[in-house]
């Protein structure tokens, strides 16, 4: 190699780098990431208490701790310009190079994204039964409970081939064999639709048709009658939803899923809560559809308590529930006068008061399989 090619290779890798820090440098921060569905790492500040240092032992200030840097870096990542480039090609390399997994999603058929199901805490899942158990024990009404398995189960026969994933259909043995509450089954309804469109191919929530006949079986133990399905009518409202697991998976080469609903809103009335106060709530929020996040569609997204109260006779049934509720509570309009939608993870209020208070007559806990082995608000069950 010549003296003056490697000057030129010199000068032309110290323009590389020295283009991408000037473009880091001009380009603004974001705060939020439509693509990724998140909010970005903002700068990290440094304050004269951070530089505190603890020796031999104790609790040293964030730069000495380490802790400064590691936010800073995890900054430099978030804020990093054409971040969101970087992220697709990354996902299409993973792709030519015959890789069928990127950021814990897989690449399935029927151009389908699976988020992998890790190994769940063994004790936590077991602390999470038993505030169901004692839920059954502080409440005088009846105490149903399911767990929805994810499309990781019930589409297993998309996976790439030897896809590494803890077993669901365990975790659903170990509830249904624990639990003093009413079992139900909900996967077994779901198995017996596999073939039909039950989940979103780029999100991890079922479709409000797989929301149906989750709905259908849940109805049916409760005591209640389900609406046939054709008696609704289908509406498309969007075909243009690239869900969470699209958002963490880099892939940007799959077509965009369509939501559709079949309970009309007239005559419901929601009353929702985001803070102490009520405000009007909605059963869909249309606005929501304009948005990166359009399952939030179904109630306006996630709140920590929503009464929906209909016109129909029937009991008050509280769902204890994560977001896989919101895009099932309307066909439960049919069968309830009020349906009470209770998210742990924003509402602290011990279940047993809120029982109590309310004049609920039915209790169901309904958890998708992966954010149940995962929650720690459930302890609110048990007061």
């Amino acid at each position: 190699m010549s003296k003056k090619y490697a000057i030129f290779l010199t000068a032309l890798f110290c323009l590389f780098i020295g283009g991408f820090l000037a473009a880091n440098l001009l380009t603004p921060d974001r705060d939020f990431s439509p693509q990724e569905n998140r909010y970005l790492a903002q700068r990290p500040e440094l304050e004269p208490r951070d530089f505190r240092l603890a020796w031999p032992v104790g609790d040293s200030g964030d730069f000495f701790s380490g802790k400064f840097m590691s936010d800073y870096e995890t900054y430099l990542t978030d804020q990093f310009v054409g971040r969101d480039f970087w992220i697709s090609a990354k996902a299409e390399l993973e792709r030519y190079s015959g890789k069928r997994e990127n950021n814990g999603a897989y690449f399935c058929a029927q151009d389908t994204l699976i988020s992998r199901f890790d190994e769940p805490d063994p004790d936590r899942v077991v602390d999470d039964l038993g505030y169901v158990n004692r839920a059954v024990e502080n409440v005088d009404v009846p105490v149903y409970f399911s767990l929805i398995p994810g499309k990781v189960s019930v589409w297993a026969d998309r996976l790439p081939e030897g896809a590494p994933n803890a077993s669901e259909e365990a975790i659903l043995s170990q509830a249904q064999e624990t639990t003093q509450a009413e079992w139900i089954d909900v996967d077994g309804a779901l198995r017996a639709h596999a073939g039909e469109e039950i989940y979103y191919r780029l999100d991890h929530h079922w479709t409000s048709l797989g929301a149906y006949y989750g709905y259908a079986a849940l109805a049916s133990a409760m005591g209640m009658e389900p609406t046939p399905l054709s008696d609704y009518e289908k509406t498309t409202v969007s075909t243009d939803f690239n869900g969470t697991t699209y958002s963490s998976s880099g892939v940007r080469w799959m077509e965009p899923d369509s939501i559709d609903v079949y309970v009309p809103e007239d005559g419901i009335q929601v009353t929702a809560w985001n803070s102490a106060q009520p405000e009007e709530g909605v059963l869909y929020d249309w606005s929501k559809l304009e948005e990166k996040d359009k399952y939030a569609f179904f109630l306006g997204g996630n709140k920590p308590l929503a009464v929906i109260r209909t016109q129909n006779d029937g009991p008050r049934l509280l769902i204890v529930r994560d977001s896989y509720a919101d895009s099932m509570a309307p066909f439960f309009t049919a069968n309830c006068s009020e349906i009470h939608l209770f998210d742990p993870r924003y509402n602290k209020t011990p279940l047993s008061q809120y029982v109590r208070e309310n004049q609920i007559d039915q209790v169901l806990v309904l958890y998708s399989v992966a954010n149940f082995v995962t929650d720690s608000s459930l302890f609110v069950l048990g007061q």
